[in-house]
């Protein structure tokens, strides 16, 4: 949910876009994002239980896609797993229809955000840590939606090596996280590991 490294690609999939549907789409991906976000994190324990996986069988897999994604980053490759893949580019709809498909979903609440949220909710330890988390994620979809409504504005004043700078100082940070992950699991699931 990076705003920084998503920005680019914001861009692009609104080009052509007046400012004022840019930023119609802009609060149309914060709204969908905060609601599908929200889904995902209270539901994502029960459908795992529903097909008999722990959150620690899913830290694992999980794990990894935001490894892949964060190497991704850290490397200058955009992921399919995030972005889709060329054929899926080339048939995303207009700009004024690409709120929710592809910019909401894949594009921002992917697998790696969909891991992660679903990973955190189930850290979460009673009633002052579910609110913590949904304070920092609410924070997190209200900077991606202002760094979505100015996206043009900030699209001329960002250079192409400050974005290459961002992209790769978050995907440093998102392979730490899925490091952490990943490890985390491995010692559940493991105990001998440990």
């Amino acid at each position: 949910m990076n705003p920084i490294s998503n920005l680019p690609v914001f861009l692009s999939v609104t080009e052509g876009a007046p400012v004022a549907v840019q930023r119609q789409i802009a609060v149309k991906v914060a709204v969908f994002a905060l609601i599908m976000g929200a889904v995902i994190a209270v539901a994502g324990n029960q459908v795992l239980t529903l097909f008999g996986i722990s959150v620690d069988d899913f830290r694992v897999p999980g794990g990894i896609v935001v490894l892949m994604i964060g190497l991704g980053m850290l490397h200058g490759s955009d992921s399919s797993t995030h972005h889709g893949t060329a054929d899926e580019q080339a048939a995303y709809p207009d700009a004024a229809t690409v709120a929710f498909y592809p910019l909401t979903f894949p594009i921002i609440v992917g697998p790696g955000t969909i891991t992660t949220l679903i990973v955190f909710w189930g850290q979460a330890d009673g009633a002052a840590d579910k609110l913590t988390f949904g304070i920092v994620f609410a924070a997190l979809v209200a900077m991606l939606a202002v760094a979505f409504y100015f996206a043009a504005d900030l699209g001329r004043i960002l250079s192409a090596s400050a974005r290459v700078i961002m992209s790769r100082l978050m995907g440093m940070i998102l392979a730490a996280i899925a490091v952490d992950m990943i490890a985390t699991g491995l010692k559940a699931l493991l105990p001998g590991l440990g």
